[in-house]
């Protein structure tokens, strides 16, 4: 698996741990939690420009003390994410599927590809062109990131049920690359299989669950927009989904609050 880019790691240490803290973090903690994680403090601060630029922080001084909030958007967007990555839903069959279908005229390219990533970063299979499919359950998430993005004009929303002719498991697997998936899974499955064990031989100390967590997290919660949550009956056989969200559960139970504990000293000490 590819090394994770810092901005991807701070941007979990955000999720995480500036909520609690009022949506805030210094410099100083963010460089002091990088390192940790492996990153030296000119790479961490090129990537919190970076953030900044993109309008995903907000530099914001507490006193004298420099730090940066999460803007409103990207704060939206991931408490939006929380109920992707810790609560994860498996659809059924008999919940049908939520269609997107749009329109977008050519003096107005651009948004066509702004429209595709989107709905492609929410799970979405291309069914038919200017036609996406996914699980109902993304309705409501799928117009609140519409509107968020001034989108949903270009667009009509429909819920719907597969009638034939052809065999759903079949057509699922030309929607979605579903064998990419299957490798996301196994990769994250190989990658942190042994992690428990890890913890264990250090004694359980509060960094080494950091260590592990933090790059955890970052690698599982993009998992969770490429799969959207298909019905297991429409899945391959080998689907390595169930084994991977068990690891993930497991890991987060285990670590989440040793990790919690070493970030509050990086973060207050």
């Amino acid at each position: 698996m590819a090394e994770l880019a810092p901005r991807h790691l701070i941007l979990t240490l955000y999720g995480l741990y500036a909520r609690e803290e009022h949506n805030w973090l210094s410099v100083g903690s963010v460089v002091r939690m990088m390192g940790d994680l492996g990153v030296d403090s000119a790479g961490v601060r090129s990537s919190i420009s970076r953030l900044k630029r993109r309008g995903v922080l907000v530099a914001m001084k507490q006193g004298r003390v420099a730090g940066y909030a999460l803007s409103d958007s990207a704060l939206e967007v991931i408490r939006e994410g929380d109920s992707r990555i810790f609560d994860r839903r498996r659809a059924s069959v008999a919940d049908g599927f939520v269609l997107v279908v749009f329109s977008i005229p050519e003096s107005e390219r651009e948004k066509r590809h702004t429209l595709r990533s989107t709905l492609s970063g929410l799970g979405f299979g291309t069914a038919a062109p200017g036609v996406w499919v996914a699980p109902s359950h993304l309705r409501d998430e799928v117009r609140r990131t519409l509107e968020r993005r001034g989108l949903a004009s270009y667009v009509d929303l429909f819920t719907a049920h597969h009638e034939g002719f052809s065999a759903l498991r079949e057509q699922v697997a030309r929607w979605w690359d579903l064998d990419g998936i299957n490798a996301r899974y196994a990769e994250f499955l190989t990658q942190f299989s042994d992690a428990q064990a890890r913890w264990k031989r250090a004694e359980k100390a509060p960094r080494t669950a950091f260590e592990i967590y933090v790059p955890m997290l970052t690698v599982w919660r993009r998992l969770p927009y490429l799969d959207p949550g298909l019905p297991p009956e429409l899945l391959p056989d080998d689907w390595n989904g169930g084994r991977a969200a068990d690891l993930f559960g497991d890991l987060d139970a285990l670590l989440r609050a040793p990790a919690r504990e070493h970030a509050l000293t990086a973060i207050h000490g």
